[in-house]
């Protein structure tokens, strides 16, 4: 995990950031253009709440990676377009985006890709208030997430946002 991204947001499932160092890795990066670089200064954009420019950058690493062929690095392009979505309100767009992000991981059994794309799918289902929806993509994300050996703060991290999902499932059950 960077060192820009400190955690999760235990109310919002958001990534909790450490601005400062956000700030000095996005000055770093400049304008390198890059695949790679697209992605995390996509997710810095976002991270730091320039969301335009990131759904700016987010088109520009899709246009790239669809011509670059390599149908994994294209589903985690548009993964990062549908974060970014998600930041900006578009939350049904987001969650379709998702969902075949997911589905085409599924299929081709890349099962890191397929995690993240169910865990960012059930941060969107926990915003639109589809509880159940969410503790299930969590749970399928933290599986995928064993199975290709994650780092253990992905881990953590997934586990943390089930036990939030199932905490306020539990609280609207009392």
């Amino acid at each position: 995990m960077s060192t820009y991204v400190v955690g999760i947001e235990p109310t919002t499932l958001r990534e909790a950031v450490d601005p400062v160092a956000a700030a000095a890795r996005l000055e770093e990066l400049g304008n390198e253009r890059s695949l790679s670089a697209l992605g995390e200064r996509v997710d810095l954009l976002r991270l730091t709440g320039r969301i335009d420019e990131a759904m700016d950058v987010a088109n520009e690493a899709v246009r790239q990676a669809t011509f670059d062929g390599e149908r994994e690095r294209l589903v985690t392009a548009r993964m990062r377009r549908a974060v970014v979505k998600q930041h900006a309100g578009k939350l049904e767009a987001a969650l379709v985006e998702l969902s075949e992000c997911a589905s085409e991981a599924a299929d081709y059994g890349w099962n890191e890709t397929e995690g993240a794309a169910l865990h960012h799918r059930g941060t969107v289902n926990f915003e639109l208030d589809k509880i159940d929806d969410a503790a299930r993509d969590l749970s399928d994300a933290l599986i995928c997430r064993i199975r290709a050996n994650g780092t253990p703060t992905e881990i953590d991290n997934t586990m943390i946002a089930i036990g939030v999902v199932l905490q306020v499932s539990d609280s609207r059950a009392a």
